[in-house]
């Protein structure tokens, strides 16, 4: 089994926000179609179906994230971070299963979602949407879960690549430089201009053609 970490919670996380998200949209989205489309009932059963699959992810992310709070390595600045994202996760997990359940009930009677259930569930993305952002955050700002960070030295511009100059770019450099005093004893003819001398450009180790 490869090592994850912290564990499987930042591989599911991305499942359980992508669905419920895109319920919450077909949700709404449907009730912008005029009454007689046929697309109405599709997108109803795709927000259904979009809903109860998000809030199974959503058990099981919880669950995962609830091992990572207790097992993560952290400080006490990270630790007030994670804490504050599991304060809006559960309550948001706990609100969408009731949302799927509440979907659920509709189903089985065959009714269509209200006002109320659409408001509910738009309430319960934006604490979705605040419950990833705080995630992100005590991954990206206090690096909880993290294992190693890169050293990045003064200066670097975050590509690894050598500046020293290759023995073809000494080269091209000398041809160059010898081939400046023939220029300039060019331009010292009667008229008092100066003629360009055309330069062949001189391939380069890097795969571009540079004209010195």
């Amino acid at each position: 089994m490869p090592e994850i970490v912290p564990n499987f919670h930042p591989i599911l996380v991305h499942f359980t926000i992508a669905l419920l998200s895109i319920s919450v949209v077909f949700y709404v989205a449907r009730l912008l179609l005029s009454v007689n489309h046929n697309w109405r009932e599709q997108w109803l059963n795709m927000a259904n179906w979009s809903l109860w699959t998000g809030c199974l992810f959503a058990v099981v992310t919880v669950i995962a994230g609830w091992f990572a709070y207790n097992s993560v390595a952290h400080d006490m600045a990270s630790h007030a971070a994670m804490t504050l994202h599991r304060n809006w996760a559960i309550p948001t997990a706990v609100l969408f299963l009731l949302i799927g359940f509440s979907s659920i009930r509709l189903a089985i009677v065959n009714k269509l979602p209200g006002f109320k259930f659409i408001s509910v569930s738009i309430v319960a993305v934006i604490m979705l949407m605040v419950t990833g952002w705080l995630g992100a955050e005590a991954v990206y700002r206090y690096g909880l879960g993290v294992m190693s960070l890169p050293k990045v030295e003064a200066g670097a511009d975050g590509h690894n690549h050598s500046h020293e100059m290759t023995p073809d770019k000494r080269v091209d450099k000398t041809i160059s430089e010898s081939m400046q005093p023939m220029a300039e004893d060019h331009g010292n003819n009667t008229n008092g201009t100066m003629e360009e001398m055309p330069v062949q450009a001189m391939p380069s180790s890097d795969g571009h053609n540079h004209a010195h």
